[in-house]
């Protein structure tokens, strides 16, 4: 069975839908890749244009700059993840074994054969553990979330977040665990490729052990929450 994940329209993310033309389609597949492949610093829309034979004037007439493609390319991710999620633990009834199917997500590329979008899901998952920071690590952030578009992010971070008070509900800082399991699981895959002194997993590279550090952050706090409360008084 397949499924088609597609971006609610925002005027705040896209000029114009890219998924109504062909173009638009073109420009956010080739695009994903290209930049996959120069890095978000060095990715331009005249590259771009020149890699599908189009104008620069086209690629501007769907997105107002590549930081807003760089989101719509993150935000798709993001709601593919969170339907991954929800699929993927509907038939479970135990916390732990959702917590545990969640981390794995995290940490793998998404699937290829589950839609038909025909975006690189490979080069996707590896802007997102590269690239990803950037969306938010600016001086328009706050702006930025006014307009919602950090909004599949939080999303899945809630989802997340009440798995783990589920699990245990007098565990103090659920949102505050989702989000830097959310990020530590990209981090170390990036670190693991190209700051291998920054993480133990770069000599086999096996992302395996990064699902069962990801585990022991994760059980180590909220199997026993009092061990890590920190009375301030």
């Amino acid at each position: 069975m397949q499924f088609q994940i597609r971006i609610q329209p925002n005027d705040n993310l896209a000029l114009r839908d890219p998924e109504d033309t062909p173009l638009g389609r073109n420009i956010v597949r080739t695009g994903l890749v290209l930049m996959h492949r120069l890095g978000y610093e060095h990715f331009t829309f005249k590259k771009l244009a020149e890699e599908i034979n189009t104008t620069e004037a086209s690629v501007y007439r769907y997105f107002v700059n590549k930081h807003r493609f760089l989101l719509y390319i993150l935000n798709w991710y993001w709601n593919f993840l969170e339907y991954l999620v929800v699929f993927s633990i509907q038939n479970l009834d135990d916390p732990e074994q959702k917590i545990r199917k969640v981390i794995e997500l995290l940490v793998r590329p998404l699937p290829e054969d589950m839609d038909n979008s025909g975006l690189d899901k490979k080069a996707l998952y590896e802007i997102v553990a590269a690239e990803s920071s950037k969306a938010y690590l600016t001086r328009e952030v706050e702006k930025i979330n006014e307009g919602q578009l950090f909004k599949p992010y939080k999303d899945l971070c809630a989802r997340i977040a009440q798995m783990f008070r589920e699990y245990s509900p007098s565990y103090e800082y659920p949102r505050s665990l989702a989000s830097t399991v959310l990020e530590m699981a990209h981090f170390q895959y990036f670190f693991m490729l190209h700051l291998p002194r920054l993480t133990d997993f770069a000599e086999d590279k096996n992302v395996d052990q990064v699902v069962h550090f990801l585990e022991n952050l994760v059980f180590s706090a909220i199997r026993n929450p009092q061990a890590t409360r920190i009375d301030y008084k």
